[in-house]
């Protein structure tokens, strides 16, 4: 008999397919057909599947009695009751490492498109607007890349700034001994420091606005921010404010506050690039994903270690 899996998230028709060919898949991607799907086989229910935007809360958990495993799809894991899921011995696994190089390379899309306007651009010269009426964009290249958050993502992203020869600086709670890079202790003094600050740092209530006013000031009016975390990271409101009076020249923004609506606050903005946080999302990576769960939940149910616990 298959385990039963609940799935929260979005799946392709073909990775539903592949899920169902060993799971009986309960497949509810929004809250009305979860809610349901838990009020009618939350006693069958022996794993979920989600992922950090989506998570899964202590209710939930406790409507699944016979929920021995949660898996998220990504790296991200911040709506998942950790805690309460380790109290009643409930095995808790991610995907990190699946998506790492879809999002770094999504980053220096957002970050040059930010930094040479090139959407604006690319709206002007339809209009037959040439470069002689143009302010010139900045470079890329030889300046300094401050990271909020040098996991194994931000040592991606960082890697890639080599070949714009770029300085490298970053803040984590505490420094790594296994990088090159100029550690802040102090996110205001990496702000100050950079030229570009990326947000690459888990979200959640640790982390949420710790991208404030005071920051944004700092990171000063030819500065660029990039998010391709967490939303909650960036204060919004603080965000527009700065960008609308130049305190801060622009923004490369996969993720936001509102999503999925987009933020309104920027949307008339033209120095702010916008993506649907599709940073982490390419066949190859989202094949990765679903791949990575599937060996977390075989071994599992064979009474082995997940590949990637947390």
């Amino acid at each position: 008999m298959k385990p039963v899996l609940l799935a929260l998230n979005h799946l392709a028709d073909a990775h539903r397919a592949q899920i169902a060919a060993q799971y009986e898949l309960l497949y509810a991607p929004d809250a009305a057909s979860a809610q349901a799907a838990m009020a009618a086989h939350g006693p069958r229910v022996q794993a979920v599947l989600t992922i950090g935007a989506t998570g899964l809360s202590a209710a939930q958990m406790d409507a699944l009695p016979a929920l021995s495993l949660v898996c998220v799809l990504g790296a991200g894991y911040e709506n998942v009751d950790v805690a309460h899921a380790r109290s009643r011995g409930i095995v808790l696994a991610t995907g990190a490492g699946t998506n790492d190089d879809c999002v770094a390379d999504h980053t220096w899309g957002l970050l040059i498109a930010a930094v040479r306007g090139i959407p604006r651009l690319d709206q002007l010269t339809r209009q037959g607007v040439w470069r002689t009426a143009l302010p010139l964009p900045p470079n890329v290249s030889h300046k300094r890349l401050g990271i909020l958050g040098l996991g194994t993502i931000g040592q991606k992203i960082a890697q890639r700034a080599l070949g714009f020869e770029m300085e490298v600086g970053y803040h984590n709670r505490s420094p790594r001994s296994d990088v090159p890079y100029r550690y802040f202790a102090d996110l205001q003094a990496l702000a100050t420091w950079a030229d570009f600050l990326v947000v690459a740092t888990p979200g959640g209530a640790g982390t949420r606005h710790l991208v404030n006013a005071a920051v944004l000031q700092v990171l000063g009016p030819t500065g660029v921010v990039v998010n391709i975390a967490r939303g909650s990271v960036i204060d919004t409101a603080a965000l527009a404010a700065a960008l609308r009076e130049g305190r801060v020249a622009a923004a490369g923004l996969d993720v936001y506050e509102s999503e999925p609506a987009p933020p309104a606050e920027l949307l008339d903005l033209p120095n702010v690039v916008l993506s649907p946080h599709v940073a982490g999302w390419s066949p190859e990576a989202v094949q990765a994903s679903v791949d990575r769960f599937l060996e977390n939940a075989r071994r599992h149910f064979a009474g082995e270690a997940p590949v990637s616990p947390l």
